[in-house]
Order: C-alpha cells, then structure tokens, then sequence
C-alpha cells in the first residue's frame, strides 16, 4: 500500500478535523484565549495538561492508523477501508481508537486555544462520531465480518476503554 494513499486519508480527514476547522474557527472568530486567559501557576499546568493531552490524542491516532495499514491493509477512509477487521493493539481496549485519539486532541485544541467556538466544533464532532459510528460504520462492519465482529462487539466497549486487553478466541 502506498505511503501516498495513507498520507491522503489522513491529511483530509484528521487533518481537516483538527487543522482546517478549528483554524478557520479561531481566525474568523478571532477568539483565542490560551489556557482559558487564567493566570499564572493555573495557566501553566492547564497548558501542559493539554499538550499532554494533545501528544496522548495524537499517539492514539497515530497507533490506530498504523494498525489499520498494518493489519487491515486500508485506510481510515470509508471509502478505502480495511480488508482484514483489526482486534491488535488498542483495539483490543475500545473499538473506536481512532475516533477516541481525535477526540481527545480536538479537546486539547479546546483546552490550549481557550475558544468557546472550539468547544463547539468538539461537540459537534462527539455527535457527529457517534452517529456515524452507530449508524453506518457499526451496521456495515457487521454485514462485512458477521460473527466476528458481532463477537468483538460484544467484548470491547464503543468509546470507553476496558482495562484489560480483550483476548478473542482465535
């Protein structure tokens, strides 16, 4: 698979939800209010809490979109999507790593930028995540790998992540 068919999925689709979106946000509104405007010792560590924030986002981003190459040979792209169902890695925690990492860096964006507007665009993207997810993606998946994934369903919780690391039978 080409780097070249990665790099595209990925400069349209992470990129323009955390990229594209909250930059114009911030410039059309012109709100940008670091760390909320809080002072001193506060600013600091809200600050650092959100690059820390950023960098766990981003790695799971990151990890996910890895095993999807790796793995299921495809992109995050529904249009280009995997061939093999991924159950490795942070998968094996939640089924929806990819979604959860963008999530949590667009909330450091919220965080960072202190911008009610980005805050929106945040929830916006819960909603929008969750109905796609429930939706479409979940239904298609289903028809694609049947037992499967009904069985990795049933083990491995939609956003929030189990503890342990789910073991399928296989």
């Amino acid at each position: 698979m080409s780097v070249w068919r990665q790099l595209r999925t990925i400069v349209l689709l992470p990129g323009l939800a955390l990229v594209v979106i909250p930059a114009a946000l911030l410039i059309l509104t012109g709100t940008f209010n670091p760390a909320w405007g809080l002072p001193g010792t506060a600013r600091i560590l809200l600050l650092t809490g959100g690059l820390l924030v950023l960098a766990g986002g981003l790695l799971v981003l990151g990890h996910a979109i890895y095993l999807f190459h790796a793995i299921g040979e495809g992109t995050l792209a529904p249009w280009d999507p995997t061939r093999r169902l991924v159950i490795a890695g942070l998968y094996r925690h939640v089924r929806n790593p990819m979604y959860v990492g963008v999530l949590l860096a667009a909330l450091a964006e919220v965080i960072l930028a202190g911008s009610v507007w980005l805050a929106a665009w945040w929830a916006i993207l819960v909603v929008g995540f969750n109905l796609f997810v429930r939706l479409y993606e979940e239904p298609h998946l289903r028809a694609q790998y049947g037992a499967e994934y009904a069985e990795f369903c049933a083990n491995v919780p939609r956003w929030i992540p189990r503890l342990r690391p789910w073991q399928p039978d296989r």
